[in-house]
This record gives structure tokens, sequence and C-alpha cells, in this order.
């Protein structure tokens, strides 16, 4: 789907919740929307709020963003991650399923997807549950952070050896 169609789906999507749950309908509210449906990947309310007023020039409160983003998490047009001691975000209107590896050492975050993984998780048989989404979060230490721990590993190393 085109980048404007999805906007105007979920704009939709947004005023149909709105009106059925008795919320105002505020010209923040969609530009709010409207933003988080221009980021690609993973965001926080400080880098959202950054976004706002640097390239979209809205200017909203903190406050207004924590409260719209719980309705956007209400009407499922916004998934909350919580990686480790960090809270991010992510549309998630029309995406495909992915996994997250989590760096414990610098906290980066990367998505994959791994259709095998997928087609295990989708075929697991719950006992009086019944699935409809998932998130997976694997916690290691990404390739470079290992290379810098070996690399401080050997300098230790070579230092304690003079």
């Amino acid at each position: 789907m085109e980048t404007q169609n999805v906007k105007d789906t979920v704009r939709q999507i947004f005023t149909e919740y709105l009106t059925a749950n008795g919320h105002r309908k505020t010209p923040e509210r969609y530009a709010i929307l409207d933003t988080i449906y221009s980021i690609d990947g993973h965001f926080d309310i400080d880098m959202l709020y950054s976004r706002m007023m640097d390239q979209e020039n809205f200017r909203v409160s903190r406050a207004t963003l924590y409260n719209t983003i719980i309705l956007l998490i209400n009407a499922r047009l916004v998934i909350k991650h919580q990686f480790g001691t960090s809270s991010q975000y992510e549309k998630s209107y029309n995406r495909e399923t992915h996994h997250h590896q989590i760096c414990t050492q610098c906290g980066k975050v990367t998505e994959f997807q791994n259709e095998e993984l997928q087609h295990a998780i989708e075929n697991t048989k719950l006992s009086r549950f019944q699935l409809s989404h998932y998130s997976l979060y694997i916690y290691g230490i990404c390739s470079k952070c290992d290379r810098a721990n070996k690399r401080k590993k050997v300098n230790n190393n070579n230092k304690k050896e003079r």
C-alpha cells in the first residue's frame, strides 16, 4: 500500500476509534498519528517530540504525546515495546510480523524476519488461548560490542603480561 493510502486508512481507523470511545478529534492527535506513520522503525517519545518540533513544525506537549500514544495503542495502530529499561514504539498497521534482537550492552535494536521461526510460533498449539499477534525479543551482544569486548580483553591481557 502506498504511504498516503496507509495514512488515510489509519486516520479513518483512528477517527472511528475516537468517535466510538467519546474522545475528541483534535488536530494535535492527527498530527501525531501522521508523524508516527512517517517514521520507519522504532521511536521513543523524545524522538517523536523532536521530530514534531523540527521536521513537522508542530508544537505539542509531552503530556499530549503520551496521552495520544495510549489512544493509538488502544486503537491497535501503535505497538509499545519494552526493550530492557527503554520504552519504544512502532506503527502496527499493515506491518509484517518481525522479531527483535536487543544488544544488552549498547541497547541497539535490530529487526529481523525468520519464516521458520514465525511458522513454529504460529503453529504452536496453545491451551485455551487464541493467538492474535506476538512479539519476540532475543537478548544478547551485537557483533560490534562483541568485537569491542574482545579487543578490550586482549588489551587487558597484554597489560598484565608487561
